[in-house]
């Protein structure tokens, strides 16, 4: 009986040798247009709106920017896919969507998103957003996610800025990120600020090859 005890703890010993851990994704991948790209959205927790709250009271109000304009934009990108193109940004065919797992960030925001100062448009480094990927809940999705960490819209500017960030979503770390700048324009709230998103994206497509030598 022992020796057929001592037999089994050494194969489950041995079986363990040839278990292959799970590989960590890599910068080098977000690069290669081979790896699968899963696009997971907007995520507004940091976003300061840079304006008066009294001008724009009229339009929106806090609550209107979780109940009713984020998830607009959001859904931009299934509904205009050939402009809101986030495939077309990393030079893949196709990428998977996930959009529920910024959907999840947006939907828990109760901040105050309106700011007087101008100079708060960027303040984020990117240890600031490898410590805000640590706290995601990535809903089992596994391999290199991409999504938009939207910091500012400031009217003065007219612009929008974002970080476009890719991350391991297995390991919760950071493989990639930049902070771009997209601009604004169109009638009405919604369609002013929803057009930033997809410049960021396609200026960052037309650099995609200089940026994967940083």
């Amino acid at each position: 009986m022992k020796k057929t005890a001592i037999k089994l703890s050494l194969l489950i010993a041995l079986s363990g040798l040839f278990i292959k851990p799970a590989s960590a994704q890599t910068k080098a991948e977000v690069f290669d247009k081979k790896t699968p790209i899963t696009w997971l959205g907007l995520d507004f927790s940091q976003m300061k709106f840079i304006g008066s709250e009294e001008a724009y009271r009229k339009e929106v109000i806090n609550a209107e920017f979780v109940g009713k304009y984020i998830p607009m934009w959001e859904n931009f990108f299934l509904k205009e896919p050939k402009k809101y193109n986030p495939a077309r940004a990393v030079h893949r065919d196709t990428v998977h969507f996930a959009m529920n797992v910024t959907e999840k960030v947006n939907s828990a925001i109760t901040k105050n998103f309106f700011d007087s100062d101008p100079g708060h448009f960027k303040t984020l480094t990117e240890k600031d957003i490898e410590a805000l990927i640590k706290n995601y809940d990535f809903l089992g999705n596994k391999g290199i996610g991409m999504l938009l960490i939207v910091e500012g819209m400031d009217k003065g500017r007219a612009q929008g800025g974002a970080w476009i960030t890719f991350v391991d979503m297995d390991k919760k770390t950071v493989l990639y990120t930049v902070f771009r700048t997209g601009n604004s324009r169109g009638f009405g709230f919604r369609n002013y600020w929803a057009h930033p998103w997809p410049v960021i994206l396609d200026d960052f497509g037309s650099d995609f090859d200089l940026f994967k030598k940083y």
